[in-house]
């Protein structure tokens, strides 16, 4: 197993975190089928390597591009998982679900927040845009890079995967209970982004 698989997946792993994202998918798919869980879960993992794969390949050149700094967009992804924060904590998504009639479809969360900014968040992109940079024209220690960020991926889908059981375990309380703690914490991580954002832009000590 070569040293740039390793670097990229136990650097990917702490970032994207699967075991910590796991609750935050439960919250977001309670109601759910296990089928459209599943459906949920693939399209969520499949987006987001699309999203880090583009990144690794092409970050560097389409920030400058844009004109977007790293730190803008943890800030972005900052205020974005707060926002879904405040929905976990005050049950706003149970809320508009029992508005809708039984033929409307229910929002899907595979794109927003699961595939972005919760998996591939501020931090991953960035990671991956440094991960790759780190090796130009060598493109088989970029492959292993790769093949690290799909192994870390793989997991989520895993852990995502196995949320009945988790719901089966713990009920319907339990998951309100949870839903209302991981919505605390992914407020307080929200706050971390945009922190981190304004630390790196101002060259501040770290927070």
């Amino acid at each position: 197993m070569s040293v740039e698989f390793i670097a990229a997946f136990a650097t990917l792993f702490v970032i994207i975190d699967p075991i910590g994202t796991t609750p935050m998918f439960a919250a977001l798919t309670m109601g759910m089928s296990q089928r459209r869980r599943i459906i949920v879960a693939i399209t969520a993992v499949l987006i987001a390597a699309l999203i880090l794969s583009v990144f690794g390949l092409m970050g560097d050149a389409l920030l400058e591009a844009v004109g977007i700094s790293i730190p803008a967009f943890r800030i972005s992804g900052g205020i974005m998982l707060f926002l879904v924060a405040i929905d976990m904590l005050f049950e706003k998504r149970r809320e508009r679900r029992e508005k809708r009639t039984a033929e409307e479809p229910t929002n899907d969360p595979s794109v927003f927040p699961l595939a972005t900014p919760l998996i591939a968040g501020p931090g991953a992109m960035a990671t991956m845009i440094l991960l790759v940079s780190e090796y130009p024209g060598d493109v088989t220690a970029q492959a292993m890079v790769y093949l690290g960020m799909g192994a870390v991926l793989s997991i989520c889908l895993v852990t995502f995967m196995m949320t009945g059981l988790i719901e089966r375990v713990i009920g319907p309380t339990g998951i309100n209970v949870l839903t209302r703690l991981f919505g605390t914490l992914l407020g307080a991580l929200s706050v971390q982004f945009v922190l981190d954002g304004i630390t790196e832009f101002w060259n501040l000590a770290p927070v």
